[in-house]
């Protein structure tokens, strides 16, 4: 991976962080879920958790993709940053 594709995930990997609640963090999320999704690094069925909850800026989508018991390596490696 090249330095610049190092910064352009780091950034990725902050907006899918956005904090809940902030205005247009849900579509923020979801723009960079879809990010992680085109790399193959995150399953179709948690990206569809980020879009639904993309108009929702409260509310959490590891929750939700907790509760649907998809996306379990996402959940992993949010777990380890």
């Amino acid at each position: 991976m090249s330095d610049t594709e190092d910064k352009e995930a780091a950034e990725q990997w902050a907006l899918v962080n956005t904090p809940l609640g902030e205005e247009w963090s849900g579509r923020t999320r979801y723009a960079a879920a879809m990010y992680f999704y085109k790399r193959g690094e995150m399953s179709a069925e948690a990206l569809e958790v980020y879009r639904i909850c993309s108009r929702l800026d409260s509310q959490d989508p590891l929750s939700i993709i907790r509760d649907r018991n998809v996306g379990k390596e996402w959940l992993e490696r949010i777990a380890r940053k």
